[in-house]
């Protein structure tokens, strides 16, 4: 047969087997804010799929489509197995939701917010609670140490 008989998988319709969000196996744990931000997010994502819905030409734009699939999908199930912890500061110790100062070997002092996956951001200050820096910080006091994969740091605020 010739190849002008054949059809050729677009870029529309390639964009349209996105594949899922990776989901990740660790409790999806959220603060106040990250719960909040999950409530916008999908509600943007409603959104999204409502106009791609209502845009009509879904065979046109099967990519914002795909998308906007993808995007409900992913934030309504972590919507739903959100898990609100409560962050009361009243234990000294490093805990989830805890902003935490510290001191590393090499002189620099840090200060992290310890929040949910979907909530962290480090340069904005928030680490997930699952990484490296928040597991060596967690339980931990003012005045201990951890160890991460860039070297022991020592907590010198807990608020």
């Amino acid at each position: 047969m010739s190849v002008a008989f054949t059809k050729e998988q677009d870029s529309e319709s390639a964009a349209a087997d996105l594949p899922d969000r990776p989901v990740s196996p660790q409790a999806n744990l959220v603060t106040a804010r990250g719960l909040a931000q999950l409530d916008t997010a999908l509600a943007e994502a409603r959104a999204a799929y409502a106009a791609a819905q209502a845009h009509g030409d879904v065979q046109a734009d099967r990519t914002a489509m795909a998308r906007a699939t993808r995007d409900l999908r992913y934030y309504a199930a972590r919507r739903a197995s959100a898990q609100l912890v409560d962050t009361d500061m009243a234990n000294p110790t490093v805990r989830f939701g805890s902003c935490v100062t510290f001191d590393r070997e090499d002189g620099r002092r840090q200060v992290f917010r310890i929040v949910g996956e979907d909530e962290a951001d480090p340069a904005q200050g928030a680490v997930s609670y699952a990484s490296p820096l928040a597991r060596a910080l967690l339980g931990k006091g003012v005045g201990d140490s951890g160890d991460t994969p860039a070297g022991e740091v020592e907590i010198v605020c807990i608020h």
